[in-house]
């Protein structure tokens, strides 16, 4: 088991130099020797800190302007060798053994995210003496230690002081060294992506040959889809923006379940399909209340009206600012509320929501249409990639194929019904009216049945459904969808179009003086 005499060769490359100089200082309190490249060791010879350069010691300049100075076989060869087979070569060559390496990287996520930066200086910023250290020591961390976290030098050190320094404690180190190659080279290569999409080079990168994830811990949840099922929150460490559910910070309440974060997560991006003030409340992924209006607090109260059974225990999402109007509004109706969602939260707001401290509160941040391209499903042992459906309403694509044309109130109710069809759970009917959803058919396997269930909703919860529009996620195979919705006075239908029978569909439209849009654009939902 190594001890504190074995490690005698420190060598320190690092681009963050906060704390160089406690590591370099208690390195040669422990008698360590250190080997630096030419911008940390001009900081450690300022504060008297003995340490050899490595181009002194490698007898070969530093060139290119820095951009080669560690890779140079001296080095390569003091992290690469083995104990005893390489002895005799270690000594012909003069090289001295390196036993522990300290490194950090160019800071290229930091660069790449600053405005107007140019790609020369962004990728003049990519290091490459660094991995090529750090990646030669965790592959022989039987020989040599490896820290690339601040947070581990301490215990290192204290470990062989105490000649605890055992093989699994550098296996540790090796594999957290092994997560920092590999993250910095995924941070890397999306950028070049991104780049060629940009540009419009190679677009069938959408769909890579290999996908690579890399994604770490938010928190853990409170538990699963089921109480029996443990959980976690990861998020993607190279996308960071706000407005999204994995961006807020939560203000108050309980520990988020697995079931909040699914649901605060179909909210917000519904709610963020309206320019207006606008509440979407959701349940079990879909979208039980909608609305829009002039005021948040209208918005608010016409969503839950909409159907506050459902509402019961939803999450509910704003894309505006939450006042105490709002709040005021949500203690008065008494909904049970699991999670608020809101880009800011007024102080007073955030003082009357505090009688129900077990509301979960998210504050998101400025938020902003999604711009992601592709979406994610996963299957056992595999994983299903589609480009998101994120496509903005062209109303100049949209045919309107009946006798009559929708008034200015019907096309504005229609625009409205489509955008929250486009969340709900297929087959999916939406019915609107004054742009608030009034019943919602979700999920089930036949879409005369969704229509049915939306109907039996408007009657349970004594909604006006005369002069309100029906959207349909896909095109209605038979008239009987349409004649459903005539018979409780439904004026108008939205709805894709492309059923071989849509002649027939159009005709059972004009015998109810119905008017009807086709978008030839469907929003199916698994």
């Amino acid at each position: 088991m190594p001890s504190i005499n074995v490690i005698k060769n420190a060598l320190i490359s690092v681009s963050d130099k906060t704390h160089v100089l406690n590591i370099s200082k208690i390195l040669i309190k422990n008698k360590i020797n250190l080997f630096s490249t030419g911008g940390t060791a001009k900081i450690l010879k300022e504060n008297n800190i003995p340490v050899m350069e490595i181009s002194e010691y490698t007898k070969f300049p530093e060139i290119m302007d820095g951009r080669v100075k560690t890779l140079h076989p001296k080095i390569m060869a003091g992290i690469l060798r083995r104990e005893d087979e390489d002895n005799e070569i270690m000594k012909l060559y003069q090289i001295s053994c390196i036993d522990i390496v300290i490194v950090n990287f160019y800071p290229f996520e930091k660069v790449q995210n600053i405005k107007n930066n140019n790609i020369d200086n962004i990728i003049n910023n990519i290091d490459i003496g660094g991995p090529t250290l750090v990646r030669a020591s965790a592959k022989n961390y039987k020989n040599v230690i490896v820290i690339v976290d601040f947070y581990d030098f301490q215990s290192t050190i204290d470990s062989i002081n105490n000649n605890t320094m055992n093989i699994e404690k550098r296996f540790y180190l090796a594999t957290k060294a092994f997560e920092y190659t590999a993250y910095y080279e995924k941070i890397i290569s999306q950028y070049f992506i991104k780049k060629n999409m940009l540009n419009k080079i190679y677009c069938e990168n959408l769909f890579p040959q290999e996908i690579n994830f890399s994604f770490i811990k938010k928190q853990d949840l409170r538990y699963g889809e089921n109480q029996h099922q443990k959980a976690s929150f990861y998020i993607d460490k190279n996308i960071i923006e706000s407005g999204t559910i994995s961006s807020a910070q939560q203000i108050q309440g309980k520990t988020l379940s697995y079931n909040n974060v699914s649901d605060a997560n179909t909210a917000l991006e519904c709610v963020k399909e309206f320019n207006k003030p606008a509440c979407v409340i959701v349940k079990h992924e879909n979208p039980c209340g909608v609305a829009v209006s002039n005021t948040l607090s209208e918005s608010y109260l016409s969503a839950y009206y909409a159907d506050p059974v459902s509402a019961f225990g939803g999450i509910v999402a704003f894309n505006v600012k939450l006042d105490k109007k709002t709040a005021e509004n949500i203690i008065n109706t008494k909904q049970f509320i699991e999670v608020i969602i809101a880009p800011e939260i007024d102080i007073l707001a955030l003082k009357i929501l505090k009688q129900k401290l077990n509301i979960r509160i998210l504050v998101t941040g400025k938020i902003k249409k999604n711009k992601i391209r592709i979406d994610f499903k996963r299957i056992t042992n595999g994983l299903l990639v589609q480009e998101y459906d994120s496509q903005n309403i062209d109303i100049k694509t949209w045919n309107f194929v009946t006798k009559r044309i929708p008034t200015k109130k019907e096309l504005e109710d229609s625009i409205f019904c489509w955008k929250v069809a486009k969340f709900v759970k297929s087959n999916a009917i939406v019915y609107g009216r004054n742009q608030t959803t009034i019943s919602i058919g979700a999920g089930q396997m036949s879409r005369i049945y969704s229509t049915k269930l939306a109907n039996i909703k408007v009657k349970d919860q004594k909604q006006k459904i005369i002069g309100a529009t029906m959207a349909s996620d896909a095109f209605f195979p038979f008239r009987d969808g349409i004649d459903s919705a005539a018979s409780i006075g439904i004026n108008c239908i939205i709805q894709p179009g492309g059923s071989i029978r849509d002649k027939e569909i159009i005709q059972a439209a004009n015998e109810n003086n119905m008017t009807m849009i086709f978008t030839n654009k469907r929003h199916f939902k698994h």
